[in-house]
C-alpha cells in the first residue's frame, strides 16, 4: 500500500475533490430560456401534479445525500460536522468513480437524533437516496430507522450494512471452502458498534447460531445490566467473560475493535481451518503474519489493500445505491442487501480478467483461500451487485419500476458510463 504523505494529502484535497458539472448545453439564449425561466416552468408544472415526474425531469433519479454529523468519522471519532466534510466529499467521489452516481455531501451540526431525523426528512425530497455516514452508535441505529419510516426513498448507514454485506460475502466462500455448516459454527465479533451489530444480524439471516460478541468491558452476557437495546439482542448464556474466554472453540473471527487485541494465543485456540476477519484500520486486530507464525490453515481478511482478501465498503454502496436508484427503490430492504452479498460471493468464484491482477500486482487471482472476496476496481462487481439488488426490489414490491428487464438492465450497464 503507497505511503502518502500528509504534505502529500493536504495537497490534494485543496480546494475540495468535487464540483458541479452542467449537463445539458447552456450556450445560446434559447437554452437559457429552456434552463431557467420561462422554460423551467413546464417541468415545474407536470411536477406539481405528479410528485414521481421529478425522476424524469431532474437529477433525482441519480442523486444521493451524503450525510453525516460528524460523530465517528473514520477512526478519528467525535470532530464535528465541518472537520468530516473531506470524508463526506471522498464518499461523493466514490459514488461517481464506481457507479456514476451523483452525491451531495451535507454535513449537519446538530447530535440530537430526533433532529437529525427532521433535518433530513425536510430535504429528502432533493433526493433518490440517502446515505448516511460516520454517525455514532447507539443513535445510528434510531437514526436509520426513523427516517426510514420518514421517507420514500432508501437510506442506508453504510458504516453497519456495507461492512456486514462484504463480511458476509466473504463468510458465504470460506463457508463453502471449509465445508463447515454455518448453523454450527462459533463466531466471535469483537466491537459491538454499528458494524459489528449489523454484522451479526446479517450472520443469522445466513445461518449462524453461535455468536459471540465482545465490547470494551468483555462478552455481551446475560448478566449485563449496561448493555443498550442493540446489544441486548446479542447477549448471550456465558460463562464466558473476556476475548480469550470466547476465541476458545471458535470458527471465525470478526474483528470492529482495535489494533492487537487478537492474540497469537488466541488463535491457537480456534476450531481448524478458521476464519479471521481483522478489520480495525490501518492497524489489525492482528497481521497476518502473526497469524502465520502460529498457524498455517486461516482464512484471513483485513481492511487493508496490502493483503489478500480486503474487505473495502466500495464494493458495496456505489452499486446497492446504483441498483436501488435505476429501479426507484422506496428502501433498502434485507434481501436487497443480501442480494448483493451473494452476488460478491458468486463474482469471486469466477475467472478474474488480467486487468485486475495488473492492478494488484499479480499474475493470478483465483478461488480460493487467499481470494475469497472480490477486489476493489473489478468493473465487473457493477454488473453483479447492482442487477441483484434492482431485481430484490422488484421483488420485495419497494420498486418504483415494475416492467424490469434484468438482461437489458445489465447490457445497458455494461455499455459503462
Amino acid at each position: 500500500m503507497a505511503h502518502v504523505t500528509k504534505e502529500e494529502s493536504l495537497d490534494y484535497h485543496i480546494g475540495g475533490k468535487i464540483e458541479i458539472k452542467v449537463k445539458t448545453p447552456c450556450a445560446t439564449a434559447e437554452d437559457l430560456s429552456k434552463a431557467y425561466t420561462p422554460g423551467v416552468a413546464e417541468p415545474c408544472k407536470e411536477i406539481s401534479k405528479d410528485n414521481e415526474l421529478a425522476y424524469k425531469y431532474t437529477n433525482k433519479a441519480n442523486l444521493v445525500a451524503v450525510i453525516t454529523d460528524g460523530t465517528a468519522v473514520l477512526g478519528l471519532g467525535d470532530i464535528g460536522a465541518v472537520a468530516g466534510k473531506p470524508v463526506m466529499e471522498g464518499k461523493s467521489v466514490l459514488f461517481k468513480k464506481f457507479a456514476n452516481v451523483d452525491a451531495f455531501d451535507i454535513e449537519i451540526d446538530e447530535k440530537d437524533p430526533g433532529k437529525i431525523v427532521e433535518i433530513c426528512k425536510a430535504i429528502a425530497p432533493t433526493f433518490g437516496g440517502i446515505n448516511l455516514e460516520d454517525i455514532k452508535a447507539p443513535k445510528c441505529f434510531e437514526i436509520e430507522r426513523k427516517l426510514q419510516e420518514a421517507v420514500d426513498i432508501p437510506v442506508m448507514h453504510d458504516d453497519q450494512h456495507g461492512t456486514a454485506m462484504i463480511t458476509s460475502a466473504g463468510l458465504i466462500n470460506a463457508i463453502e471452502i471449509s465445508g463447515k455448516d454455518i448453523t454450527k459454527i462459533k463466531i466471535v465479533v469483537s466491537g459491538s458498534g454499528a458494524a459489528g451489530i449489523a454484522c451479526a444480524r446479517m450472520y443469522r439471516l445466513l445461518g449462524a447460531k453461535n455468536i459471540v460478541m465482545v465490547d470494551s468491558k468483555g462478552v455481551l452476557h446475560k448478566e449485563r445490566d449496561d448493555l443498550t437495546p442493540e446489544k441486548l439482542e446479542f447477549a448471550v448464556n456465558t460463562n464466558e467473560r473476556t476475548l480469550g474466554d470466547a476465541m476458545k472453540g471458535a470458527d471465525m473471527f470478526l474483528g470492529l475493535s482495535k489494533p492487537g487485541v487478537l492474540t497469537k494465543e488466541m488463535v491457537k485456540t480456534m476450531n481448524p481451518e478458521p476464519i479471521i476477519f481483522a478489520l480495525a484500520n490501518p492497524t489489525p486486530e492482528i497481521f497476518p503474519e502473526e497469524v502465520k507464525e502460529v498457524r498455517d490453515d486461516v482464512m484471513m481478511g483485513t481492511g487493508r489493500s496490502d493483503y489478500p482478501n480486503q474487505v473495502n465498503n466500495v464494493l458495496g454502496f456505489p452499486f446497492i445505491f446504483r441498483g436501488a436508484l435505476d429501479v426507484r427503490a422506496k428502501k433498502i430492504t434485507e434481501n436487497m442487501k443480501m442480494a448483493a452479498a451473494k452476488a460478491l460471493a458468486k463474482l469471486a468464484k469466477e475467472p478474474v480478467p488480467a486487468e485486475v491482477c495488473k492492478a494488484f500486482g499479480v499474475d493470478e487471482l483465483k478461488f480460493g483461500k487467499d481470494y475469497i472476496i472480490p477486489k476493489p476496481f473489478d468493473k465487473r462487481v457493477l454488473t453483479a451487485v447492482a442487477p441483484a439488488v434492482a431485481q430484490a426490489a422488484v421483488e420485495d414490491g419497494v420498486a418504483r419500476v415494475k416492467d424490469f428487464d434484468i438482461k437489458a438492465y445489465i447490457e445497458t450497464l455494461e455499455k459503462g458510463f
